[in-house]
């Protein structure tokens, strides 16, 4: 390699540059546009469009040739940007019309609006930067959020409507709150109706939210930024729902419930998703456009939570209803009142509803693996077959397929046309080029998804090497799969002179709803326990290649959390921790997710302390890096910088490294590279 793996990794945004991403097919199946940078370190998104007649790949919009500076982005993009992960510029998200003919796209702030065909791109004014641009589906109006109001410009006159004015500087009309972004994978606030005559729109206001000041310590004369975050226990924003008819009617929508969770607008219906605050009880309605009135159409409880799952609700042809809902110990796919789906089937996502047929992604025997299924009316259908990890799309009896696996480097995608050839769509993304060594099983008495990691080098049962548990471990989120782009930065450690441990514990998911709710009231206890379990079964299964007296632990936002919990928990076990952006007390995190797990801290206060780490401060006695961005506003730095003060009253050394103008992503370039490197330094220092 020319670049060491750190720097590639940092330039690349670790590989995700250059490969092919967010697919719309047409009605007809001839055209697939997509995005993606012209190679593996570009980091300016592009859009392009395949001709699946022709098999021609034409590029649409080269943001380049606009001459818009993509550093110049309204704080309110910056803010989605964050909640969505994204880590490349450019065109990074677009909106079609129904016959995907015509796109419109923000840039820097500015409006744009692309004949597909021609590739002609022509600006329009707007009275502020825009967010969030989207094309009715007949392709005459744009709606669009600046300043909070909701505006719509007819793209043939240039005429602009403000639909939605905020009454105060806390409201926003047309935008997803932060708990909906951040925690619901919500990341809209308006929706056309089909017809293009209406929208339904989010009103947010943030008064009841308090505000935080996240400051830059390095640069003083810059203003604190204020933070509206609801924090575990307190107020959430105040959501509505309205109507808004491009004739200037204003339709208000009431429901009781906290949280809108989703809302979707067909031919069959408008349907919206609430989730009380407590997250035991989901509600699906219909609702008339015309008074707002809404008719219960299905009630989920669970005793623990009820899980949000993206896709649904959607509608065959027919009218039947596709929904997603645990039932007798997996997560089902519903159409009508049927599960179609085993209980041993556990559905992740539903990814496309194509006439009588339903794409969707699920997880069988091994978790590790996520495949595509389809529903066609009558039967279950396999889309994909061998280990990996897939995901796709599917529209006028076309489909792309997304592939990572074990065997191969990257994401291989393909156009599945309606003869079943396929079209390859190439990625321009780096090879990472490490020489991947990684062994996948179960480990422990609960027999858990691990990932072992060895150097290319080692030769088995030559000697015992140190540990590093390299876990994420929480809720909803998983370390364990079968494509090679999840141990890139494990194998590296691995390389330094490490057996690495990748291992899925309970709460995480793939392994149906009992499984990841053995975390509720306590997300600490199974969590590290279960870290253990899958240490000691490695233990057992690698007895000549594992040092049990030489084990360091590593993890990011809950995983840091995990790694602080196990040095202090567990010295016996843990000889070193790096514990990046961890959350320290759960009472400083949001409500949405936090609550879903502990509940009300009001009320239970006892979980509350049983998951945080202040109480354990005094029990230190390993070396412990603290990492953590002071500009992260999902974890704050308070989570550091308070489990610090903590160790330093109880007179604990330790190491805190903190990052000036790092959010939650660290996506600088030297950050990135550097953290890797610093890491390592830590814990061969650490574990002699």
């Amino acid at each position: 390699m020319s670049e060491s793996f750190p720097r590639l990794s940092a330039r690349t945004r670790r590989f995700t540059l250059g490969v092919p991403r967010g697919f719309t097919i047409s009605p007809d199946g001839g055209r697939v546009v997509f995005l993606r940078t012209k190679s593996g370190t570009d980091p300016v998104t592009c859009l392009w469009e395949l001709d699946t007649e022709t098999h021609v790949e034409r590029l649409v919009i080269d943001p380049r040739t606009l001459s818009q500076d993509e550093e110049n982005l309204p704080p309110e993009e910056r803010a989605r940007r964050e909640r969505s992960r994204e880590q490349a510029g450019g065109v990074v998200a677009y909106s079609t019309d129904k016959d995907v003919t015509t796109a419109v796209f923000a840039l820097s702030g500015a409006l744009h609006v692309a004949d597909l065909a021609s590739g002609e791109v022509r600006g329009l004014d707007t009275p502020g930067p825009v967010i969030d641009p989207r094309l009715s589906p007949d392709g005459r109006h744009v709606a669009y959020v600046t300043g909070g109001a909701l505006r719509v410009q007819d793209l043939a006159t240039g005429a602009d409507l403000a639909l939605a004015t905020p009454e105060s500087p806390t409201v926003t009309y047309g935008l997803a709150e932060f708990i909906a972004a951040e925690e619901m994978d919500r990341m809209r606030g308006h929706w056309w109706s089909p017809s293009s005559d209406a929208l339904l729109v989010e009103r947010a206001d943030e008064a009841p939210v308090r505000t935080w000041y996240i400051a830059d310590p390095a640069n003083p004369a810059r203003p604190a930024t204020e933070q509206r975050y609801p924090a575990a226990g307190t107020p959430n924003a105040d959501v509505q729902l309205f109507v808004f008819g491009l004739d200037g009617s204003r339709v208000a929508v009431p429901f009781e419930e906290e949280y809108l969770a989703a809302a979707s607008w067909d031919s069959h219906a408008l349907s919206i998703v609430t989730l009380t605050r407590d997250q035991k009880t989901m509600r699906l309605f219909d609702v008339d456009p015309a008074t707002g009135a809404s008719t219960l159409v299905r009630e989920d409880t669970d005793p623990a939570w009820v899980d949000i799952v993206s896709g649904v609700p959607a509608h065959l042809d027919d009218g039947s209803l596709v929904w997603v809902a645990a039932s007798e110990g997996g997560h089902r796919l519903f159409v009508g009142d049927r599960a179609v789906t085993p209980p041993t089937l556990q559905v992740r996502a539903v990814l496309d509803v194509d006439h009588d047929s339903v794409l969707f992604s699920a997880s069988g025997g091994d978790p590790a693996d996520i495949h595509l299924w389809t529903w066609d009316g009558h039967s279950l259908l396999p889309v994909s077959t061998r280990s990996g990890v897939f995901s796709g799309r599917m529209a006028g009896g076309v489909g792309v397929l997304s592939e990572q696996t074990l065997d191969a480097e990257g994401v291989s995608t393909t156009v599945v046309r309606r003869d079943g050839t396929g079209i390859p769509v190439p990625s321009y993304a780096e090879r990472p080029g490490l020489d991947l060594r990684v062994s996948l099983g179960r480990s422990g008495r609960r027999e858990l998804s691990t990932a072992v990691v060895l150097p290319s080098w080692h030769e088995q049962g030559s000697a015992r090497l140190p540990v590093l548990m390299d876990p994420y471990g929480g809720p909803h989120a998983q370390r364990v799969l079968n494509r090679r782009g999840a141990y890139l930065e494990s194998q590296w450690f691995a390389e330094q002179g490490f057996a690495v441990i990748v291992a899925d514990g309970r709460g995480t998911p793939g392994r149906g709803p009992d499984f990841e709710r053995a975390v509720l009231n306590d997300l600490a206890t199974p969590v590290l326990d279960d870290q253990i379990d899958a240490l000691q079964g490695v233990a057992e299964q690698y007895p000549d290649d594992i040092d049990l007296s030489r084990v360091a632990i590593r993890g990011w936002s809950f995983g840091g959390f995990l790694a602080a919990l196990a040095v202090l928990r567990r010295p016996d076990v843990f000889h070193a921790a790096v514990a990046g952006a961890p959350v320290t007390d759960w009472r400083l995190y949001d409500t949405c997710y936090t609550e879903r797990y502990l509940g009300d801290p009001e009320k239970q206060p006892e979980v509350y302390d049983k998951s945080s780490l202040f109480a354990d401060a005094a029990k230190l006695e390993r070396p412990l890096l603290l990492i953590h961005g002071l500009a992260d506003d999902n974890v704050v730095a308070a989570h550091t910088l308070r489990l610090s003060s903590a160790l330093l009253a109880a007179g604990r050394p330790h190491s805190v490294l903190p990052l000036s103008g790092v959010t939650h992503m660290t996506p600088q370039e030297v950050v990135a590279e550097n953290l890797l490197l610093l890491q390592v330094d830590f814990l061969k220092k650490s574990l002699g």
